[in-house]
């Protein structure tokens, strides 16, 4: 944008209306989507939930905690030499550890003279390869803390082939990282070892979409939208295998957000949560209203590597900054670059999570107070992939 006038500082001007969010000198990678974070990386995905009860709690942030969580997460794997989406590296990459330091760095960011409180579940897929053969093969490294999940469907047989076990205190109060949470990465994430075939389909998901879809219902969404892509019902004619399974990923994770959202705004509808309330001898029927994430991810060969996709419409937001526009940034941090091509899948849900409070044993006394959400503005320039928001009605 140019200057407004000849008095204005032309090396300043853009920096000043520069809204975008930053830790430790870093744009902040990842969306947020409501309390929910999203993250892709060259070969790693991963989906946060943040508490939506702590909105009323004095200095709460949860969509910040979930958002700086996958942050550092990523950062944390890139900094590992042994983390390569290539069979290049013969040693083990340590997702646990990775999110230890990424727990740290957010505590750390959200202390004095921030003091923004919150806490969030986090779930992540990281893609390696086997070691020790002649012939490598892709591997996931699935790690979680609380009740986001990770599923991986094979197409040729129909099948969800792997999934991950949420991890609850009690109904309704997942595990999470975070203000007065007892919880740690090192003393209670799980990481599970998966190998993946072509063709699989990885999903990463905020609870939005298991509490108002049954496994079989995710899987029929998966394989129909997968089989009305390959019939040319959508989607069109590409120019490589790659971008035809980056539209079909977007498809697929458009659909199956679709799918949830239907279910969670139908308050007759019968849900995953409601059955879980009801054993719980509490009084609820239809749909659980909550924010929705997804984030769909497939394995191409010869490469070991993953495309990712989603949907939506506008606005239109960045998958995460270029190297030359962090190497501009003049404040106190460093990273290395991602490659990937991301697309996203998200969805607000509506009326936010009045029926999935904290635990109270989390928390404080309630005070209202308004959030501040960390995603603002995104200059046009750094567009490289499209996504979008379907706003609540």
């Amino acid at each position: 944008m140019p200057s407004g006038s000849f008095s204005d500082p032309l090396s300043t001007h853009n920096r000043s209306r520069d809204r975008r969010s930053y830790v430790n000198g870093e744009m902040i990678r990842g969306i947020t989507n409501g309390d929910d974070a999203v993250l892709v990386g060259e070969n790693f995905i991963g989906a946060n939930d943040g508490v939506g009860a702590w909105a009323h709690k004095p200095n709460g942030h949860a969509a910040l905690w979930s958002r700086l969580i996958l942050h550092f997460w990523a950062l944390e794997a890139e900094r590992d030499d042994s983390v390569t989406p290539m069979a290049s590296s013969s040693t083990e990459p340590n997702p646990i550890g990775y999110l230890q330091a990424a727990y740290e760095q957010t505590l750390q960011a959200t202390s004095a003279p921030n003091e923004w409180r919150g806490t969030t579940t986090a779930c992540g897929a990281l893609l390696h390869h086997t070691e020790g053969q002649a012939t490598p093969e892709p591997i996931l490294y699935v790690t979680n803390l609380g009740d986001s999940r990770v599923m991986v469907l094979r197409s040729d047989t129909q099948e969800m082939v792997y999934k991950t076990t949420e991890q609850w205190h009690w109904f309704d109060c997942p595990r999470q990282l975070g203000t007065n949470s007892p919880d740690t990465p090192i003393a209670n994430a799980v990481m599970d070892k998966f190998g993946i075939k072509e063709g699989d389909v990885v999903l990463a998901m905020s609870d939005g979409v298991v509490d108002n879809l049954w496994e079989h219902e995710i899987l029929k969404s998966v394989h129909d939208s997968m089989k009305s892509w390959v019939s040319g019902g959508v989607g069109g004619a590409k120019a490589s295998d790659t971008e035809d399974a980056g539209g079909r990923m977007l498809y697929v994770a458009r659909e199956l957000v679709k799918a949830a959202r239907t279910i969670a705004e139908d308050p007759y509808a019968e849900s995953p949560f409601m059955e879980r309330a009801v054993e719980e001898g509490l009084a609820m029927e239809g749909g659980k209203l909550d924010d929705i994430s997804v984030v769909a991810a497939t394995d191409l060969k010869p490469a070991v590597s993953m495309v990712v996709g989603a949907s939506l419409k506008k606005p239109m937001l960045p998958r995460m900054p270029t190297t030359q526009d962090r190497e501009n940034q003049a404040l106190n941090a460093n990273t290395t670059k991602i490659h990937a091509s991301p697309l996203y899948s998200l969805i607000r849900g509506n009326g936010g999570k009045a029926s999935t409070g904290i635990c109270t044993s989390l928390s404080e006394p309630s005070v209202d107070v308004s959030i501040d959400h960390v995603i603002r503005h995104w200059s046009k320039d750094l567009l490289e992939n499209v996504i979008g928001i379907i706003p609540s009605r």
